[in-house]
């Protein structure tokens, strides 16, 4: 199962959340640090605000493109 650690970004409707996921990764050649981000559609039944850093994890898709629901919350 994958779990993923990202920051709420928006909320665009009631129980969906946009998630960023930062990680960094390094260029085979020049070894320089590059910063990459996704954005996810979640589905969130907590209730989280924008801003806050949350778990979420794979699960069977809610709909179209929400296939992930949150595990937990923090600030």
């Amino acid at each position: 199962m994958k779990i993923f650690t990202g920051k709420v970004i928006s909320t665009p409707s009631d129980k969906t959340v946009k998630v960023a996921v930062t990680r960094v990764t390094i260029h085979p050649l020049y070894n320089k640090r590059l910063k990459r981000i996704k954005k996810y559609l979640v589905h969130d039944e907590v209730g989280v605000k924008i801003g806050d850093t949350v778990k979420f994890a794979a699960s069977k898709p809610v709909s179209k493109l929400k296939k992930w629901k949150i595990m937990g919350a923090g600030k």
